[in-house]
């Protein structure tokens, strides 16, 4: 059944000069008619240009256009480029779904059909494809905007994403310039003010693993010596339901992997030489978390960090409690242990915009990424204290890292998300209980829900019945899919849907899914 109610989000248009202050902006246009001889009249005309963000003309355009989701709409491209990736790449390449262009939560892909990009293109499209606001980037281009810069030259923009990052981890107001100041100076534990730009997720996941190793061994000879140097340090991660550690994800670099279970043998190694431990806890058991503070903080052993996410999307969508999480911080906080929280998968589909804040937690680092660029620019960063700011110049960096138009890309998405929390929140609540329906009605096929508001994961009973649904809703133009790479993860569809998805998309989807579960139920 369509909801009535229709989705209104809230109105945003701003300008360069509104988001990233007059006095920059004007210093650029200044400068850049004396360099190139264009008129300094027009490069401020375009620098003061105001951008609607989301226009109403743009989700009502969008909302039209439900009804041919699944159909044919486009061209179709015969004559595709094959390509000379990997073998496993091949093996899992769906080319019929790779996009020639697209709007909002819309992608036309190359056999010409309309999808939804339900897992926001595997979850980084927070705003879906070509938002309206981006066009600041491209006017920030016109102005003569660098984005090329290095560490030792971080441009006025990135340094300003750095500072908005950390009012917004303090949950303080836009604006309040002198709470930011207090927190920007504090030399709190439970107080984030650093920030270091870094470049995809896993990058950034292995920043976070180089901090806290950093407690135990010299970064480089003329380091000082670590706190804990001479103990063992065992890094804890959440893992499957039978205490593997394959259930987590905190990127692709070695380092990341062997938090997941991957390289054995050079895990054994680690181990075997005490150099290094990981340990696994099942999600919310908190006798798993008990057992390990007991064993593995004493002695010779030391707990290093607790690595975790807050919804495990490579792991059927998993919420992690609040009472868990809540004890192992407690924990963590008694025995001096770094707590890592990885948000490059909820970060921004949050009405905080970090959900750490809606767990009432303090933690020691945090990653981000992947939504906040909203899929223009690879760019990920990491938020700790100052008590773990130790690292050498060259510890952490990558030499793109501070583009400044992938800092514009994040402030602009900050300000229509921070902007909309109360409209896209309830969405989420909204979608997230159609979901719970949809597995209320077909309970012996679909065990349950997981997840929170757009991230969520349907569990099925069995693995075929699940890939039979996916196959039928990706007929219908739903982009999702099965979890099924992981031997012990349980059966789930994943969604993750665009923020700029409102009430209307939703029902569209869910109707879909209704339709394709009867087909699977019969």
């Amino acid at each position: 059944m369509a909801r009535s109610k229709q989705t209104r989000f809230r109105r945003v248009k701003l300008s360069l000069s509104d988001l990233v202050g007059r006095d920059y902006v004007n210093a650029v246009c200044k400068t850049r008619a004396r360099l190139t001889g264009e008129s300094e009249k027009m490069l401020r005309a375009i620098a003061t240009e105001k951008i609607d963000f989301y226009p109403k003309e743009v989700h009502e355009a969008l909302i039209d256009l439900l009804p041919q989701l699944g159909k044919k709409f486009g061209a179709t491209l015969n004559k595709s480029a094959c390509g000379v990736t990997t073998c496993a790449f091949v093996n899992n390449s769906h080319i019929d779904l790779s996009p020639l262009t697209g709007l909002g939560y819309y992608r036309v892909s190359e056999s010409g059909k309309l999808h939804i990009i339900s897992k926001s293109e595997h979850y980084h499209a927070s705003v879906g494809h070509t938002f309206p606001g981006y066009r600041l980037i491209d006017n920030a281009r016109k102005l003569g905007i660098l984005n090329a810069t290095h560490n030792n030259t971080r441009g006025h923009i990135t340094r300003l994403l750095e500072e908005e990052l950390v009012r917004v981890a303090a949950g303080i107001e836009p604006g309040d310039r002198a709470a930011l100041d207090r927190v920007i100076n504090s030399k709190s534990k439970s107080v984030l003010n650093r920030v270091i730009n870094l470049g995809t997720g896993s990058i950034s996941a292995e920043a976070a693993i180089k901090l806290v190793l950093s407690r135990f061994y010299k970064v480089q000879g003329d380091s000082p010596k670590p706190k804990y140097a001479g103990r063992v340090p065992v890094i804890m991660v959440l893992g499957d339901a039978d205490g593997n550690t394959q259930g987590n994800y905190h990127g692709t670099t070695i380092a990341g992997q062997l938090l997941r279970g991957m390289w054995p043998k050079l895990c054994d190694a680690f181990e075997k030489s005490n150099t290094m431990l990981v340990r696994a806890l099942r999600p919310n058991s908190i006798g798993d978390l008990e057992a390990a503070f007991k064993k593995y903080d004493k002695g010779k052993y030391k707990i290093a960090g607790f690595f975790h996410e807050l919804i495990m999307m490579n792991y059927a969508a998993t919420e992690i409690t609040r009472q868990f999480i809540r004890k192992a911080y407690s924990l963590c906080k008694k025995h001096d242990v770094p707590t890592i929280v990885d948000e490059i998968q909820t970060c921004v589909w949050s009405p905080e915009v970090l959900m750490f804040r809606e767990y009432g937690i303090k933690p020691s680092i945090v990653v981000v990424g992947k939504g906040f660029p909203g899929g223009e620019f690879s760019a990920s960063r990491i938020l700790f204290n100052s008590d773990l700011d130790c690292l050498p110049q060259f510890g952490a960096l990558i030499t793109n890292g501070q583009e400044e138009l992938s800092a514009l890309a994040y402030l602009i998405t900050m300000r229509w998300v921070e902007e909309n929390a109360e409209v896209t929140g309830a969405v989420g609540e909204y979608f997230y209980e159609r979901l719970a329906a949809l597995a209320e009605a077909y309970p012996d096929y679909i065990s349950g829900i997981e997840g929170r508001r757009h991230l969520a994961g349907i569990g099925f009973l069995d693995l075929l019945k699940a890939k039979d649904f996916a196959a039928r809703i990706n007929e219908m133009g739903l982009d999702i899919s099965v979890q099924s790479y992981k031997a012990n993860c349980p059966p789930s569809a994943l969604v993750k849907m665009p923020l700029v998805a409102g009430y209307e998309a939703v029902d569209a989807v869910i109707a879909r899914m209704n339709i394709a579960m009867a087909a699977v139920a019969r």
